[in-house]
C-alpha cells in the first residue's frame, strides 16, 4: 500500500542536492507544478533558472494529486468575479478557462508520459440539490462560451457506469494526467531549456543583498536577481521567508488493481475524470492501467483514518456494485492550500520576489499557468501578466483550528457512512 503515482510514473528524475555556489536570473523554491512550470518557462526565455526543491520533484501536493486537468476554481465563475471585482475576476477566469489547453500543450510540445486523456471531466450530482448547484454552473459557463453539456441522470449512467448520480456536468476542456509523471516530465523539460534543479536543497535562509536575492542550504547558496517561492502546501520553513497563511487541508486516495476486461469496459469507458456536489467531495477516475481510483477529503494519517478506509470500500461498492471483491492496492494522501475565499493568492515580499499558493485544491491548471506568469512577471519586471493582484501578506485566522475542522467533520461524515 503505497502512493500509486509514485509506483507507475514512467518519467523518473533524480538529481543531486546543490553543492556549490551558483548565480542565477531567477530562484525558484518548490519542485511541484508551480515551481516547475516557472523553471521551464524561464530557462526557454533564455534565462538562468536555479531550482531547490526540499525532498524530490513532486513530493508534496503535485505527486499526490487526483489528476483532473480542470478549468477554473472549485469556485463558479460569478463568484470569482463578485469576489475579485468584475475586471480583476473576468480576467483570472478567462486566464484559468485556458489552463487545460497552456498543459496540454506542454505534454505534447515536450513529449511527456504521463497517461494523458483529454476526454474531459465530469461533476456529478450527488442529489437533487446537487443538481441545481450544476445547472447554475453550466448557466454561468456557457454564458462565457464554455463547451459545457448538463447531462440527465441517464446520460451519466451512461458516461460514469454508475446509477448514483442525478446528472452530471462535462466540461470538454478538461481531461485527466497521472500527476507525478507530468511534475516530473516538466522538471525534466525545464532542464534540458538549461534550468540546473537541486533535489533535497532545502531552503534554509533567505535574504536580500546589497540588489540580490540569496538562499542558503545546508551546503551551498544560490544568489539571483529574482525570486519565487512555489512551495504551497508544503511549505518552506526557511529563515527570512514570507509565511504563506493558508487552511492545511487533507485529501487520500485509494486504488484497486487494474480492473478485469469485462468490468473496465463498463467503468467510465469514456475515462472521464470525475468528483462530486457533495459538501464533503469525493472523487473517481481511472488511471492509464485501468485502476479505479476513489478520493475524498481526510487524511490516513492518523488514528482516526481506518474511517476513511472503510467509508472508501463502501463508496466502491456503492457505485460499482461489481467491484465490490476488488482489492484496494494503493492508499496514500496530501496536502491542500485552502485558503478561506478559495482564490489563490500571489504575494509579493521585496523586490522581484513573489510567492504563490491556495490553490483550494485545484493544482494542475493553475499551479501549471501561474508559474508560467509569475516567471514571466520576475524575469521581465512587469507584473500586468499576473492572474491576481500581488499583495504584501494574506493572513488566515485560525488556520490550525479551521484544519482540524475540515478533518473532523469528513471523519464524521464518512463515519456515519454518508455517501
Amino acid at each position: 500500500m503505497g502512493n500509486l503515482w509514485q509506483a507507475t510514473s514512467r518519467e523518473t528524475f533524480a538529481r543531486g542536492p546543490l553543492e556549490h555556489p551558483v548565480n542565477a536570473d531567477l530562484i525558484v523554491i518548490g519542485g511541484g507544478f508551480t515551481g516547475s512550470s516557472a523553471a521551464l518557462h524561464a530557462a526557454e526565455a533564455g534565462f538562468e533558472v536555479v531550482l531547490l526543491e526540499a525532498e524530490t520533484i513532486g513530493f508534496g501536493g503535485s505527486g499526490r494529486n487526483v489528476g483532473l486537468v480542470n478549468a477554473g476554481l472549485w469556485m463558479p465563475p460569478d463568484d470569482v468575479e463578485a469576489a475579485l471585482g468584475s475586471g480583476a475576476g473576468e480576467e483570472l477566469n478567462a486566464a484559468l478557462a485556458g489552463a487545460p489547453d497552456l498543459v496540454f500543450s506542454l505534454i505534447d510540445a515536450h513529449g511527456l508520459d504521463c497517461e494523458a486523456v483529454r476526454n474531459g471531466t465530469l461533476h456529478c450530482a450527488h442529489s437533487r440539490a446537487g443538481m441545481r448547484d450544476l445547472a447554475n454552473r453550466h448557466a454561468q459557463l456557457s454564458a462565457r462560451g464554455a463547451p459545457v453539456t448538463l447531462l440527465d441522470r441517464d446520460q451519466t449512467a451512461e458516461r460514469t457506469g454508475s446509477t448514483r448520480f442525478h446528472g452530471a456536468l462535462h466540461d470538454a476542456r478538461a481531461g485527466t494526467i497521472q500527476p507525478l509523471a507530468y511534475c516530473r516530465g516538466l522538471a525534466a523539460a525545464a532542464e534540458r531549456a538549461g534550468a540546473s534543479i537541486h533535489e533535497r536543497s532545502p531552503a534554509e535562509t533567505i535574504s536580500r543583498k546589497r540588489d540580490r536575492w540569496v538562499v542558503e542550504t545546508s551546503a551551498a547558496s544560490v544568489t539571483g536577481k529574482s525570486l519565487l517561492i512555489a512551495t504551497n502546501a508544503y511549505r518552506s520553513a526557511a529563515g527570512g521567508a514570507p509565511a504563506s497563511a493558508f487552511i492545511p487541508v487533507h485529501y487520500f486516495q485509494m486504488a484497486t488493481g487494474p480492473l478485469p476486461p469485462d468490468l473496465a469496459r463498463s467503468v467510465l469507458p469514456g475515462q472521464e475524470g470525475c468528483w462530486d456536489t457533495a459538501l464533503v467531495m469525493s472523487s473517481f477516475r481511472r488511471d492509464g492501467e485501468g485502476r479505479l481510483v476513489i478520493g475524498a477529503i481526510g487524511s490516513l494519517d492518523h488514528g482516526l483514518s481506518a474511517v476513511h478506509r472503510h467509508w472508501a470500500r463502501r463508496k466502491l461498492t456503492r457505485l460499482y456494485p461489481a467491484l465490490s471483491d476488488q482489492a484496494i492496492d494503493h492508499a496514500w494522501c496530501g496536502r491542500i492550500a485552502m485558503t478561506s475565499d478559495h482564490l489563490p493568492k500571489i504575494i509579493r515580499f521585496g523586490p522581484s520576489a513573489l510567492s504563490v499558493f491556495g490553490f483550494s485544491g485545484r493544482g494542475i491548471g493553475p499551479g501549471t499557468l501561474f508559474g508560467a506568469r509569475a516567471a514571466s512577471a520576475l524575469t521581465e519586471g512587469n507584473e500586468d501578466g499576473l492572474p491576481v493582484r500581488p499583495v504584501e501578506s494574506h493572513v488566515e485566522r485560525f488556520s490550525n483550528l479551521q484544519a482540524v475542522g475540515y478533518e473532523l467533520g469528513a471523519a464524521l461524515h464518512h463515519g456515519t457512512g454518508l455517501s
